[in-house]
């Protein structure tokens, strides 16, 4: 019997119509906008300015502390401006805009397609490495690589579990990384587990990807410590807390990490950014991007510079269908709306899906018909009615006591509700007053 999480889960439809599209490398727009704020944690601050020169993989913004990540020019060219932009969800950022003149990359990247298994760099300049060359988690959540690498004092980490499950419908840039890259990624996880002093890895894969997991369970017969662990496809089995239960029984508590059960989880992507990064001295500056919908002429499977147009890598799969009514960055179940096109690709940024207006428009909502639906899937084993009325009414003492800012917002109430309740946007308002509360709170107490 495949192995699965043991709390909620659902099962939407898969709709990969790009699985079998080949990874291509999409050519290198005439401007890039490159975001300094691409990850979690404080903005990088510019270390370029206005008529300067770069190259491909120079640094461009210096991470400003900890919680932090290094960016990186994706092109040659020179510095145009420096200014904020509106982002795709509405917020205002800071940009290098960069003007395109040829493609020439630092001599210090290897750029050669010859596989370097070897491993020389001893763990602290792994996690080192990893962190001057701009690594963030690439299945979206972009947390700063570095950071999950340094566990902390009297903390141990016994397990590395690396998220190859792509358990959100659409996409599919992981599962053709893992058929085109695999040995690179298992020569990444290597690694990550020289970086953790762990011997013991475990690569998660839904079962509805049988191509992926026999070419890497062959590959990683020549390597040591890796197991390929197949899984059965429910969603969303590629959430932390979620995987770890899958792959190795451990089930996280309320308020705690991976690392307060022993494991640490990197995404495919990521272990081949680091494969990239240790062995090849090359920044993370472009990604594979899943360009897909039902309507759109080709959906594919591009490798993307960061800084590139959304607009341009739509038209490379044949442009914005008739009938679009919403363009989203990622999935269909956690991604978000674009507000507008004119947004550039970014680190975090694994698919762009592009839904009809029959299959975008939201259901009228009505009343709960208190079915519990939504409690019975929920897989962090949360109340989802309660917390969208207590957000609804700003009871935000009630939503933390509740415990709302352990949902993972990975929408499976609203997606079951019978009544079409937007309860993960009332959640999601909640937790962000909460987790502001939280933050001001703990200010405070280090005064």
């Amino acid at each position: 019997m495949l192995k699965t999480f043991s709390i909620g889960g659902i099962h939407p439809a898969a709709n990969k119509l790009s699985a079998g599209s080949a990874i291509q490398a999409l050519p290198v727009p005439e401007v890039v906008k490159v975001p300094v704020a691409q990850h979690i944690g404080a903005p990088a601050q510019p270390v370029v300015a206005k008529g300067d020169s770069v190259k491909v993989g120079q640094l461009i913004a210096q991470s400003a502390g900890f919680v932090s990540a290094n960016v990186h020019s994706p092109v040659s060219g020179v510095v145009d401006k420096i200014e904020d932009f509106v982002d795709g969800n509405g917020y205002r950022k800071m940009a290098i805009v960069i003007k395109v003149e040829g493609d020439e990359w630092l001599e210090s990247i290897d750029r050669s397609a010859d596989i370097k298994r070897e491993i020389t760099l001893e763990p602290a300049d792994i996690v080192k490495k990893i962190g001057e060359m701009g690594l963030v988690g690439m299945g979206g959540a972009t947390f700063p690589s570095h950071v999950k690498l340094s566990v902390p004092q009297g903390k141990v980490c016994d397990a590395l579990i690396i998220n190859g499950v792509e358990c959100e419908p659409y996409l599919t840039s992981d599962h053709r990384l893992m058929l085109e890259k695999g040995e690179e990624i298992l020569i990444g996880v290597s690694i990550l587990m020289k970086a953790l002093n762990v011997a013991k890895a475990y690569v998660g894969i839904e079962n509805n990807k049988p191509d992926a997991i026999d070419h890497l369970t062959r590959l990683a017969a020549s390597f040591s410590g890796i197991t390929i662990q197949p899984l059965a496809l429910r969603y969303p089995q590629g959430g932390e807390k979620q995987l770890i239960d899958a792959c190795i029984g451990r089930q996280i508590p309320s308020g705690k990490l991976p690392i307060d059960v022993g494991a640490v989880v990197q995404n495919v992507g990521t272990a081949y950014a680091v494969y990239e990064a240790v062995q090849k001295n090359k920044p993370l500056i472009e990604r594979v991007v899943c360009v897909t919908g039902k309507t759109l002429a080709r959906p594919s499977n591009f490798l993307v510079r960061i800084g590139t147009p959304v607009e341009k890598v739509i038209e490379a799969a044949g442009g914005v269908p008739d009938d679009c009514g919403k363009v989203i960055g990622g999935g269909p179940m956690m991604g978000r709306a674009f507000t507008h096109l004119d947004v550039p690709v970014i680190k975090g940024t694994s698919g762009i899906l592009l839904m009809s207006k029959a299959e975008s428009q939201r259901a009228e909502p009505s009343n709960c018909i208190r079915c519990a639906k939504c409690v019975s899937v929920c897989p962090m084993g949360l109340e989802p009615f309660l917390l969208a009325k207590v957000s609804a009414k700003g009871l935000l003492d009630r939503a933390e006591a509740e415990h709302i800012m352990d949902c993972i917002e990975c929408g499976s109430c609203s997606f079951t509700c019978p009544s079409n309740r937007p309860l993960l946007d009332y959640i999601r308002l909640g937790k962000g007053k909460v987790g502001a509360i939280l933050r001001a709170r703990a200010a405070a107490a280090k005064k």
